[in-house]
């Protein structure tokens, strides 16, 4: 099973050890992210309790994609979507699939990928599946 990573445990800590960075200050989260989702050929960014989420994590889970999973809660949905925003030029909505490094889409991209048979080539591409 997959571990879903804190969004504030990505951000470096600062001089007063706090691991959120000052306000105003979200260029090194920025970097983390964009290096998060270049790194890692499935990233899902994925709000705490949200039924459209699961069903995304549940899918790529059943085609044996083991995607990094970013949990984002009420405190952090702000930094997340601004930070993201800059890497994919929009806001995007959660769930927010990245494949290859690349915003793949949300729920509906995703679903829509799979029914049409899409979606399992694209995850080969980007060395998600091995078969």
């Amino acid at each position: 099973m997959q571990k879903a990573l804190h969004y504030r445990n990505l951000l470096p800590s600062s001089a007063g050890g706090s691991a959120i960075p000052p306000p105003g200050d979200n260029q090194s989260g920025s970097v983390n992210l964009r290096k998060l989702v270049a790194d890692n050929a499935v990233v899902v960014f994925a709000r705490k309790g949200c039924c459209m989420c699961h069903v995304v994590k549940l899918l790529l889970n059943g085609h044996g994609v083991n995607p990094t999973v970013v949990d984002v809660d009420d405190h952090n949905e702000g930094d997340v979507t601004d930070q993201l925003s800059r890497i994919v030029g929009a806001a995007p909505q959660f769930p927010a699939v990245f494949v290859g490094g690349e915003l793949f889409g949300g729920l509906e991209q995703v679903m829509g990928a799979h029914i049409s048979g899409e979606l399992v080539p694209r995850l080969r591409e980007a060395r998600a599946l091995w078969l």
